[in-house]
């Protein structure tokens, strides 16, 4: 995968993810996927939606993922 993608969640990381780290993250992931680092005008809607999509998607994994040993995430 992308080495520019760090592991978000605990104990690699002891603190929360921001949702800046979270964005950057599903940037990083669509561009590898799509093979682009900026899309063509024509295509920016539909990259903006995937990178949406895809940080939705992660925070939502962080919130619920229970990982032994660590402490509690608060939903959001």
């Amino acid at each position: 995968m992308c080495r520019s993608i760090k592991t978000l969640r605990p104990p690699a990381q002891p603190e929360e993810a921001t949702e800046e780290e979270i964005r950057a993250a599903a940037l990083q992931y669509v561009r590898k996927v799509s093979g682009f680092r900026a899309p063509a005008a024509h295509n920016r809607e539909v990259f903006d939606r995937a990178v949406e999509a895809v940080a939705g998607a992660t925070a939502e994994l962080l919130d619920h993922l229970e990982v032994r040993g660590a402490p509690a995430r608060r939903a959001s």
